[in-house]
Formats: C-alpha cells, structure tokens, sequence
C-alpha cells in the first residue's frame, strides 16, 4: 500500500468515515475530526508510520483534510 491508501484506511478504521471522496473538505468542518479524534489520528499515524508528529508540526489548518495529512506525512517519511 502506498501512503494515500494506508492514510484514507487508518482514518476509516478509527472513525469509520470514508472520505475518498472529500480529500479537500476541511474534517473538523465535516465532523470526521474533533481534538480527542486528532489525538487518536496523531498516535496511530505515528505507530503506522514509525514517524514523531511534532505537535508544533499539527496545526489545524495544516492537517485539516486528507491531502493535506498525506502531505505531512510524506514529508515526515522524506526528512
């Protein structure tokens, strides 16, 4: 599996919401993230990857839709 597919799995896992279809749709806005769900995507994401996930590296606005969380993690994986 590649990032994408491995990102859009582990937030249907944790959240049970498929959003394929709404890479660019801000999840807070669409109900999909609140901050207890950001904590759960932060721990799993770094399990799942074996990355560290600054805190100061999430900010709402940089992580707030699924291409914009592949984006961060790929460039996690690259640093």
């Amino acid at each position: 599996m590649d990032i994408k597919s491995d990102v859009l799995a582990i937030i249907d896992d944790l959240f049970m919401e498929d959003v394929s279809d709404m890479m660019d749709e801000d999840l807070f806005d669409a109900g999909v993230l609140d901050s207890m769900g950001t904590v759960e995507l932060i721990v799993e994401l770094e399990s799942h990857f074996d990355i560290d996930i600054p805190i100061s590296e999430f900010g709402r606005d940089d992580w707030n839709t699924a291409n914009k969380i592949i984006a961060g993690i790929e460039e996690l994986r690259n640093a």
